[in-house]
């Protein structure tokens, strides 16, 4: 009987952390959702690789430049 207490606490935690996770509806292209854009083959400057696009393609980001200096 002890089991059935513990197996029933592991399914209710488990229950928990299902409904936890986030889920945002249609944001399917995880890319454009990053700001990025879907480019065939390597990410070349001024763009950086993020990831995956659905259709295989590279996923890349503008790299931005920071320019001035807070210790002048």
């Amino acid at each position: 009987m002890r089991i059935l207490y513990q197996l029933l606490v592991v399914l209710f935690m488990m229950l928990q952390a299902a409904t936890g996770q986030p889920f945002i509806p249609g944001s399917s292209n995880s890319c454009i959702t990053q700001n990025g854009r879907c480019f065939p083959g390597i990410c070349r400057r001024p763009y950086y690789w993020i990831g995956t696009c659905p259709n295989g393609y590279s996923c890349c980001k503008k790299y931005v430049e920071v320019r001035g200096s807070l210790w002048q």
